[in-house]
């Protein structure tokens, strides 16, 4: 009796082990299918930018309705430690955290670790991982080019300029872009190129302050790639005269800021990441997350240069001309990453490193 019970209880000690180890493995293993339930996203500012986290936070919300999923944003968390939000939000039960700032790409893997709950980086394109981490870095260089094509047109005085709050893989793609355009558009534009600062994404005052210096310089059009830092971009262009007495343009990016121009907005290069993250969703449910990155171009739409009243229509369809190459394959604009690569297609830069 005593030998029939001790391994009655071996038994029992043997299966409650497996069954343990399974619930643990089971802890650690990525949302299947059928558990696509709740969509998060975290972004460092409030999603009121026009730009960056106001996109990325409407195109989350529009997907998590579209099927069916519980919303939940967590919103102006700064650029510091997320993982406390990562572990609470997948504690939520979150079927994918959408990590939307390049400065969570470290947390965010190590949390999709510990938590098995799947997470979307950006600024990381070889970062991607079957299953639990999927990269988006995603660059308009194609709408830029086109941007810098217009640029080119509209300037007056011969220069344009590119004001920057970082060198992040997509602001350098589009900055590369705009140049190229630029000159494919007029041979001997000159282009004055500006970095804030290595990550002043959100420094309107900086942004003000730098896109007045490369106005003063000579530039009648400014390219701004900032999130926040836009908006002190536009004023600029709004309050400084260029230095012929000419009005000053802007072209920005990711967003539409038409509900607040003055009469300067002329265009931006629009990011629609509906599909990117649909995409996202489409995948979970294959169980193929984790195998691919994800991109935007202008064939689907999810890149579009803004079209404003500002523009006047022969440009415009002369731009519509060249967007219709880059479709059909004719003309290929390749993305380029590096930053001392889109330093060298400029006429001058300046680099702030504070």
């Amino acid at each position: 009796m005593q030998v029939a019970m001790l391994k009655t209880a071996v038994h029992l000690t043997f299966a409650t082990t497996l069954l343990a180890g399974a619930a643990a493995l089971g802890a650690l293993t990525p949302a299947a299918a059928a558990e696509v339930t709740k969509l998060a996203i975290l972004t460092p500012e409030e999603p009121t930018d026009y730009g960056w986290n106001q996109q990325g936070y409407e195109a989350a919300e529009a997907v998590a309705e579209k099927y069916g999923l519980e919303f939940l944003p967590a919103t102006g968390l700064g650029y510091g430690d997320v993982r406390p939000v990562l572990r609470e939000l997948a504690a939520e039960g979150a079927s994918l955290m959408l990590a939307h700032a390049s400065g969570y790409n470290t947390a965010a893997p190590e949390i999709a670790e510990e938590t098995g709950v799947p997470v979307a980086i950006v600024d990381v394109p070889a970062g991607n991982r079957p299953g639990l981490v999927a990269d988006y870095t995603l660059s308009g260089h194609e709408g830029a080019y086109l941007a810098g094509m217009l640029a080119a047109r509209m300037s007056t005085t011969g220069k344009i300029g590119i004001v920057v709050s970082g060198e992040p893989p997509s602001w350098n793609s589009q900055s590369a872009a705009f140049a190229q355009g630029a000159k494919a558009a007029k041979g001997d534009i000159e282009i004055v190129y500006a970095v804030i600062g290595l990550a002043a994404y959100s420094d309107a005052a900086g942004g003000r302050r730098v896109t007045e210096t490369v106005i003063g310089a000579g530039a009648d059009v400014i390219f701004g790639q900032g999130d926040g830092a836009t908006f002190g971009m536009l004023q600029a262009a709004e309050t400084t005269k260029a230095v012929n007495g000419s009005k000053v343009w802007f072209i920005d990016v990711i967003g539409d800021k038409s509900a607040i121009d003055k009469g300067h907005l002329l265009s931006s290069v629009v990011w629609n990441m509906e599909p990117v993250y649909t995409a996202m969703i489409e995948d979970l449910k294959a169980d193929t997350y984790g195998t691919r990155g994800y991109t935007i171009a202008l064939a689907d739409d999810s890149v579009q240069l803004l079209k404003t009243p500002h523009i006047p229509e022969d440009i415009w369809g002369e731009l519509m001309k060249v967007r219709d190459q880059i479709v059909q394959g004719s003309l290929a604009i390749e993305p380029i990453w590096d930053a001392e690569k889109v330093r060298a297609l400029m006429t001058s830069t300046t680099i702030n490193e504070e």
